[in-house]
């Protein structure tokens, strides 16, 4: 029996897997695809954002908490497996808990991606997915997932790197593709009209009472965020399964504001308005041919 098809992705926290990647992972996991998410991290310091589910009970257990949304919201998607890099939450930049020394962000890099190329010889997938060197808004769990990822990427099949992992009885292996997810719902001028019809807030939309220094601070942030931005090579068309991402998106319930962008648009803004997921591809080896653009993150490889 031949071995099937591999998608992997590298993600931060839990959340992130679903709002980048969830239409993606769903509609390869119905395709017969193996599909693996590797979380870095428990997310165990970020916000609560129902204000009935921030207690002090749910904070001291945040880690656990959010572990069993993350299995809930992957189940949602379909037979995707799991996997845990085994950090800590390193906060937003700037933050007290960007000194935590368990922190991913202050973790050893070469550790890091060590364990990273373990899971890549592992699981021993043909595509890669993470994020941009920003990743893709700052954080610096994401900056440091993209690291590990892309060094992986390029370490993975090297039999001299890390050998400690041969004598463990594991081969090497190099994906043939790698990308970087691309989400701007901010570039999307639809979205952008609806949410502003709807009432909806989002901390890209400009404020009318917002001060000029604060304007000029967010605009700066999301020049920033697009100059990281890898052009789009790639759309994958996910309208049919976005009830499944929509459905775990609401798992997620300590992250996800119910009158936020994610569940305050309906099922059908989305498939109007945003009836892709997209990516930007990195790098790829071992292809006969790259033709872009792209409609599947496979193309060339089936």
């Amino acid at each position: 029996m031949s071995r099937p098809l591999t998608l992997l992705t590298i993600h931060a926290h839990p959340d992130d897997e679903t709002i980048s990647t969830g239409g993606v992972m769903a509609r390869y996991a119905a395709e017969g695809v193996r599909v693996v998410c590797l979380t870095s991290n428990l997310g165990e310091h970020g916000e609560i954002v129902v204000p009935e589910l921030d207690t002090p009970e749910n904070r001291a257990r945040l880690a656990e908490i959010r572990g069993e949304e993350l299995r809930r919201a992957l189940a949602r998607l379909g037979p995707i497996e799991s996997r845990l890099l085994g950090y800590e939450d390193s906060g937003m930049m700037d933050s007290a808990d960007n000194a935590d020394p368990n922190a991913f962000w202050n973790a050893d890099l070469e550790e890091a991606i060590g364990r990273t190329v373990r899971v890549v010889r592992e699981v021993r997938p043909d595509v890669v997915i993470s994020y941009n060197d920003f990743g893709g808004y700052g954080h610096p769990d994401h900056i440091r997932a993209a690291q590990v990822a892309v060094a992986a990427y390029e370490r993975a099949g090297d039999p001299s790197a890390h050998p400690e992992q041969l004598a463990d009885g594991l081969a090497p292996w190099a994906p043939a593709k790698l990308y970087e997810t691309v989400l701007n719902f901010a570039g999307r001028p639809g979205i952008l009209q609806r949410v502003s019809e709807r009432g909806i807030k989002a901390w890209w939309l400009p404020d009318p009472d917002e001060p000029p220094e604060r304007r000029a601070e967010r605009e700066a942030f999301m020049a920033r965020m697009a100059a990281a931005s890898g052009p789009v090579t790639t759309s994958v068309d996910v309208a049919a399964f976005l009830e499944r991402k929509r459905a775990a998106i609401e798992e997620h319930a300590t992250q996800i504001h119910r009158d936020g962008v994610f569940l305050g648009l309906t099922l059908d803004d989305w498939r109007e308005l945003a009836p892709t997921e997209d990516f930007s591809l990195r790098a790829a080896r071992g292809l006969a041919e790259v033709r872009l653009p792209e409609d599947d993150l496979f193309a060339g490889l089936r």
